[in-house]
């Protein structure tokens, strides 16, 4: 193998780690540069004030099961977004978690939707709601736009999965880069939901 083929080869495949690492994968660090607003907990939990957040961008879509839902209608109750994808191995050890948690809360304020990205069908995403026990809602995104909406330097979504909970007035509240139980995302719902 040649030195300029063993280089091409090299480049590809520190490109796929990097595009791997950032598909699916542990949370990191926060990008966005100067005063995001935001800190994050020893939890892994970054939260904004409430004077202090951002509103979070138009989510509306198709669901994979074919409705349509605007995230704007949930007004009033605490939103928790979840973003995720069938083939991503942390979003399987979540998924049962936020099933359990969105029964306990479903009559308490608390509304939880999915984002499902990457999918290329939408059968793997529906297969995996029902193997799952995922009753919620679930917008389909298979390119990701829905989660470049949000603003670069706030709480936006950037690996698979992330959790996001939108407060009553539609701002982003608090944000998980990795997976979740059900201990650490009554953690991030709880405070949201005390506000007034």
């Amino acid at each position: 193998m040649s030195t300029r083929s063993r280089a091409v080869l090299l480049t590809a495949v520190a490109a796929v780690a990097a595009l791997t690492l950032s598909a699916c994968g542990k949370g990191g660090i926060s990008g966005g540069g100067g005063d995001t607003n935001f800190v994050t907990g020893k939890n892994g939990i970054d939260t904004v004030s409430a004077g202090r957040r951002a509103a979070a961008p138009e989510l509306s879509g198709k669901t994979i099961d074919g409705k349509t839902l605007d995230v704007a209608d949930y007004k009033g109750k605490v939103v928790v977004l979840n973003v995720w994808g069938s083939w991503c191995g942390p979003c399987r050890q979540e998924a049962e978690y936020f099933a359990k948690v969105s029964k306990e809360y479903q009559d308490k304020g608390v509304q939880f939707v999915g984002i499902n990205t990457r999918d290329t069908s939408t059968t793997p995403a529906v297969n995996f709601e029902k193997e799952h026990g995922v009753g919620y809602p679930s917008l389909y995104d298979p390119t990701g736009k829905l989660m470049l909406r949000f603003e670069k330097g706030t709480l936006n979504p950037q690996l698979i999965p992330s959790t996001l909970v939108i407060d009553r007035h539609g701002k982003v509240a608090a944000r998980a880069l990795e997976a979740l139980d059900d201990t650490t995302l009554l953690k991030m719902i709880k405070p949201v939901l005390a506000e007034k």
